[in-house]
């Protein structure tokens, strides 16, 4: 089976978020893909394959199979562009979150997503222990959304990971505060999948866009995520859609072993 490593909403060499992207030329099974996005342990691992004009795509980290992931769809979007499809401007995946597409623009490429509000709730004494900081505004969708004072509060945070595993709901927490020299900053925290944090996150910005946007009056914005690695991400509120843009880079081409693809493994 191919398989690609690509760096998404990565500015140069060794930043972004590294997403596996898997093209199998046969059916695998769930724990099939489940064990690969394991051995690969990188924080996301997608499986392409093509379905009716378009292509079906899931979404595995280490732990578990998501229901969406952005950086690892732009990582799948690079790969179809530049090995399958050189010609292609838009590229269309089918997913459990329906359908989602990617357009080639200039360098970059720019996710069509929904987008995801959280609702308001009242904050959970586990968050402010897990992080260490005081929330402002705590909000739950798929993740919980917390808003802290400043960029400088988000970027030096040590969180617990033991404790925030243990956060009742929510898959990840993603902590944000209004940028210094951007719109908005974020970090995302995702210890129960096996990511204690994920370097780039588009799906957290199908949350994020939507808060910021209201918040500061304007559609269009631009974020960073204050990881290691870092990553930058050009923000749009279309509606009930999102629009997120961001460039991507090869590290890696090559094959995963038929060994690890003929048999389910004990």
């Amino acid at each position: 089976m191919r398989y690609f490593i690509v760096d998404a909403f990565a500015q140069g060499a060794y930043l972004g978020n590294p997403a596996g992207v898997c093209l199998p030329e046969q059916p695998l099974s769930t724990r099939q893909m489940q064990r690969i996005a394991a051995e690969n342990n990188l924080p996301e691992t997608a499986f392409v394959t093509r379905a009716r004009g378009a292509y079906q795509i899931r979404w595995f980290t280490p732990a578990g199979e998501v229901d969406l992931c952005g950086h690892a769809t732009l990582a799948s979007a690079f790969v179809i562009r530049h090995d399958l499809e050189p010609h292609a401007d838009r590229v269309t995946f089918q997913s459990v979150s329906g359908p989602l597409y990617v357009d080639a623009v200039e360098e970059c490429f720019r996710l069509d997503f929904p987008a995801r509000p959280a609702r308001r709730t009242e904050p959970l004494p586990q968050i402010e222990a897990a992080l260490g900081a005081k929330p402002l505004e705590t909000y739950l969708a798929r993740d919980w959304l917390v808003v802290l004072d400043s960029e400088q509060t988000v970027r030096g945070l040590q969180p617990d990971f033991a404790a925030m595993a243990k956060i009742p709901q929510g898959d990840g927490v993603i902590v944000t505060a209004r940028g210094e020299s951007c719109d908005f900053v974020s970090r995302c925290f995702y210890p129960k999948s096996g990511v204690n944090e994920d370097p780039v996150t588009g799906s957290a910005h199908c949350n994020l866009t939507p808060y910021w946007a209201e918040r500061l009056g304007k559609a269009r914005l631009v974020a960073r995520q204050l990881s290691a690695r870092g990553g930058a991400l050009a923000c749009a509120l279309a509606g009930d859609r999102v629009l997120l843009t961001g460039g991507a880079r090869l590290y890696l081409s090559g094959e995963i072993s038929t060994a690890y693809l003929s048999e389910e493994l004990s």
